[in-house]
């Protein structure tokens, strides 16, 4: 999936406040092959939806909203987008992709190459951005941002949960999914922004409310928006996803530039790992397989559980509680305090 932000990268949004699974990361049951694309179809400017099947025929794994799928491209990128078809068919998955000139070049590629018929090389589910139960949610989505919101507010809406979505892109044509969204009636604001200007946050998300949760996926101008309009709402009740990583994290000490010791216990390997060398990186140069795609920060596709050591967090993913747990670190970003970690790899 796309960004609404001519500048935002191509990679699919990426979120925060993510449940992890019982093996510590967001990995759960995930698939990996190839699927046809069995329809494409416009559904806004420069925007398309790609339905998919299993090659083979066989059901596609359940999924929650909130969840994307990797796309891995014939040029050796790698993609996130959201799953934003029914959660309950198991005969299809349905991602939208925006194309991003100012991009990396992967939505061009999709836009330029993909066909109804045509092969795609996949893997998961994963869920970064799950969808808690609540009495009453707001939506915020800008542009491409609406597709990971489409299945929340399908099963909030299932729920006979109160909810309210208000929508933004740069004009209305660029806006994807409208005909669907507009059958709730008032329940959802379109605003483009040629005609209405910024979103009214203020209005709609209005004084914290202990009943409600917020959920908003889109630019990062966005995203800052709603949760500076939220910075007084208990804790955990904003939820979002972004396209690329916040802020960087500033290394929590002197200490943190130095080089670090990485026991990989299952692969009986240390690696030292030395200032500007990622853990990842220099995993990888050991000859230990990790699943990875944004190095960001983001994406979560690297997420690693820890055995010991304390994890010096610089990613745009974790919760602040689930960094306090200390048991899962983004080896892509994140390092190490006092020097030393045991990863479960």
């Amino acid at each position: 999936m796309t960004s609404p932000s001519a500048t935002a990268p191509d990679t699919h949004p990426l979120g925060s406040a993510a449940a992890a699974t019982p093996s510590g990361t967001r990995r759960g049951t995930e698939f990996e092959g190839t699927v046809t694309v069995l329809a494409r179809q416009a559904v806004g400017d420069d925007v398309v939806a790609l339905k998919l099947v299993a090659s083979s025929g066989e059901p596609l794994p359940v999924w929650q909203p909130g969840a994307h799928i990797d796309v891995v491209l014939p040029t050796g990128a790698t993609r996130q987008y959201s799953l934003c078809g029914p959660v309950g068919d198991t005969a299809h998955w349905q991602v939208a992709v925006l194309r991003e000139p100012d991009g990396r070049g992967g939505s061009q590629w999709i836009h330029d190459h993909v066909e109804e018929g045509g092969e795609l090389r996949v893997r998961g589910p994963r869920n970064n951005f799950p969808l808690r139960p609540a009495a009453r949610y707001l939506f915020v989505g800008g542009g491409i941002g609406i597709t990971p919101l489409l299945p929340m507010i399908a099963e909030a809406d299932a729920a006979m949960a109160e909810w309210s979505l208000l929508y933004g892109g740069r004009t209305r044509s660029s806006m994807a999914f409208l005909a669907e969204l507009e059958s709730h009636g008032e329940r959802v604001a379109v605003r483009p922004q040629d005609k209405h200007g910024l979103l009214d946050l203020a209005g709609f998300l209005g004084d914290p409310d202990p009943s409600t949760l917020v959920y908003c996926c889109g630019p990062a101008g966005l995203i800052d928006a709603v949760e500076a309009h939220c910075a007084d709402w208990p804790a955990g009740a904003v939820n979002v996803e972004r396209f690329a990583a916040a802020a960087v994290r500033q290394p929590a000490d002197d200490a943190a530039e130095q080089p670090i010791e990485v026991e990989l216990r299952a692969s009986g390997t240390t690696v030292t790992v030395p200032p500007g060398l990622s853990v990842l990186k220099a995993v990888e140069q050991a000859g230990v397989p990790v699943l990875s795609s944004c190095e960001e920060g983001i994406c979560g596709s690297c997420e690693t559980s820890v055995l010991e050591g304390e994890v010096d967090h610089r990613d745009s993913l974790l919760t602040e509680d689930e960094r306090a747990a200390n048991d899962t670190m983004l080896i892509c970003v994140s390092r190490a305090r006092g020097g030393r970690l045991v990863l479960d790899l």
